[in-house]
């Protein structure tokens, strides 16, 4: 299969403000480890900054991103890496109000694309939930007893308000 060209007018807006970060860019002595040794697992909703949540800045944590924050194989071949090679000895799992994956089901979500799209999406799960304390404290669970985890890692699980910016500790 043959290349195409990069869509440079698809993506000129960007483009031009890499030009102005380029020209103040202030990260050159970041090393790839977390400097505060946490990852956070959260959420791909972009009203959610994962580090100024938390007070940090770039080099302080790693951020793995999903739909619903959820904890998914790839997540935990991530964190796998993160404990073991790039400093991390604490995991955060952080989703949100308001969240959609939260809001609707599974087959709610389907139909919706298959609606408005004509798309069938059914062999995709989405991994919905109809209570989000539950499956967080599932997925925090899940990370915990998984191992391949590196041993002492502390592992959390917080709710973001999209609306108030607060995180509130859940027990897990």
């Amino acid at each position: 299969m043959e290349q195409g060209h990069f869509p440079t007018d698809g993506f000129a807006d960007v483009l031009g403000a890499n030009k102005e970060y380029v020209a103040n860019f202030k990260y050159s002595e970041l090393t790839g480890r977390a400097a505060k040794g946490l990852a956070i697992v959260t959420c791909m909703d972009s009203r959610i900054n994962p580090l100024s949540v938390g007070g940090m800045r770039s080099g302080d944590a790693k951020i793995l991103r999903n739909a619903g924050a959820r904890v998914t194989d790839d997540v935990l071949r991530t964190l796998v890496l993160a404990t073991y090679l790039l400093g991390v000895n604490r995991i955060l799992v952080m989703p949100h109000t308001d969240c959609r994956m939260a809001n609707e089901t599974e087959e709610e979500l389907h139909a919706h694309i298959d609606r408005e799209h004509g798309v069938d999406t059914r062999a995709l799960e989405f991994k919905t939930v109809k209570d989000q304390k539950a499956a967080l404290a599932g997925d925090v669970q899940q990370i915990r007893s998984y191992p391949l985890i590196r041993e002492g890692v502390i592992v959390g699980g917080a709710i973001y308000d999209v609306k108030t910016g607060s995180i509130t500790p859940i027990d897990c």
